[in-house]
């Protein structure tokens, strides 16, 4: 009978506006948060950290391969230690329901190290180690353990969405989130009118300001709902829980098997955002101001789809609307790939924009949609884990293609963007094979 009148009573309660749920207290602070994180992303790992690697080491064509190659080895060595905790990180969720307790003291430290690495980056000193400057060993490791608890802490970030709404507000909620995130980008590309067209270090304790600034009121406004701890585990003891539910596979196929085309997708997707700066240079001889204006671009168009693909995937379905992003994603390729004037690369970087920010609306509503509420957390925890893998991966098989075919110019580079046109055929091919049934 109690059950019943709690029916009756959740079955009265009015659906908010759209401006009610953007504008209350705990989702405005949620999106913020991703404002923060995102000035973070597009500044340190896509645009200024690059260039202060090949303005202190690409001399030469050849040293601009050894730029890239510290690049891709401090990006691999922070997914690696992302892979290992970020399924620990999904039952530390789980058992404690605990978000902000973690999500503190990560931010903190990505923030911190990113201002160090613009102190260090400084420092004028003959000292060495591995035959490199100290100060520029510091900078590059500074760089790995930021990006590490950046990521992180974007794992206990995705698993707040459920709190803030009902599964029918969840994908306003997450693609209101998402457009404000990439506003962020907007604010965080205004230190170039500081640092300029060299000296690229400069960009690197301003954004740590800025991070952590537009993280406070997500630190001040979310609460966190803690479970109560049944049984103490220690840390390590996740791992076979992580194992169980590897084992427990045919249980959760659905999800698994989005899992799989997740990360398929998300290798092209990271391997892109990767390479996107040396590829435009390459390509279309775009230089620095041109690249970021560029990128500017495909950040507005972020915006847009990640905001219009709330409402796409609330009406077509989660499943159907991850396919159509792929499908986007895979013409935005083919544009860059076959690419023979410089407009079919803008062209490219706008659709991939629209692409990006609506892969992360779509697939975080997804991922919801299909795990069991007590295991959310920890397939979160897996969910980051495939993405993880598939970020080492990517930029290896691209990196491979263009070491193996460097005597053929640009065509290496192209077709080492072709190959991610493969890989996303297989993430569509198997997604379309996810079992799906549309709530009402």
């Amino acid at each position: 009978m109690a059950n019943l009148e709690q029916n009756r009573e959740i079955k009265t309660v009015k659906p908010r506006s759209p401006l009610a749920l953007y504008f209350s207290l705990p989702i405005l602070s949620w999106a913020l948060y991703d404002f923060a994180n995102t000035i973070f992303s597009s500044n340190i790992i896509t645009i200024f950290f690059p260039f202060y690697l090949q303005e202190v080491i690409g001399t030469n064509e050849r040293m601009d391969q050894i730029a890239s190659t510290f690049l891709s080895y401090a990006n691999a060595t922070a997914s690696f230690f992302l892979v290992l905790f970020s399924p620990l990180f999904g039952v530390l969720i789980d058992r404690t329901g605990k978000r902000k307790g973690y999500i503190i003291p990560f931010t903190l430290i990505a923030v911190f190290s990113t201002i160090f690495m613009g102190v260090f980056a400084t420092l004028d000193t003959t000292q060495t180690l591995f035959g490199l400057p100290i100060s520029f060993v510091l900078v590059l490791l500074l760089f790995v353990v930021a990006k590490f608890f950046f990521h992180s802490s974007l794992i206990f970030y995705d698993t707040m969405l459920p709190d803030l709404g009902t599964k029918k507000e969840l994908p306003l909620i997450s693609g209101f989130g998402i457009a404000v995130g990439y506003m962020g980008t907007l604010l965080g590309l205004t230190v170039y009118l500081y640092v300029g067209d060299s000296g690229f270090h400069k960009a690197f304790i301003p954004t740590g300001i800025l991070f952590l600034l537009f993280s406070i009121p997500l630190f001040v406004f979310f609460k966190d709902k803690p479970k109560e701890i049944i049984e103490k585990k220690s840390f390590i003891s996740g791992y076979k829980e992580i194992y169980l539910t590897f084992k427990e596979m045919k249980l959760y196929r659905p999800v698994f098997l989005f899992m799989v085309a997740y990360f398929f997708i998300n290798d092209a997707l990271a391997t892109a955002i990767a390479m996107m700066a040396i590829y435009a240079r390459a390509i279309g001889g775009f230089s620095a101001s041109e690249f970021i204006l560029l990128y500017l671009v495909s950040t507005v168009s972020s915006i847009i789809g990640s905001f219009i693909y709330g409402y796409i995937t609330r009406r077509i379905g989660s499943k159907l609307a991850v396919a159509s992003v792929t499908v986007l994603l895979i013409v935005a390729l083919c544009f860059g790939v076959f690419s023979i004037a410089p407009w079919m690369l803008w062209v490219a970087g706008s659709l991939f924009g629209v692409a990006l920010g609506a892969t992360w609306v779509t697939s975080r509503t997804l991922i919801i949609e299909l795990t069991p509420e007590g295991k959310r957390g920890q397939f979160f925890g897996l969910f980051a884990f495939s993405g993880k893998v598939s970020s080492i991966v990517g930029p290896l098989l691209y990196g491979t293609i263009t070491l193996l075919m460097a005597d053929y110019g640009n065509l290496a580079s192209r077709s080492a963007l072709g190959s991610l046109i493969i890989l996303s055929l297989i993430g569509l091919l198997v997604i379309l094979k996810v079992p799906y049934k549309r709530e009402a």
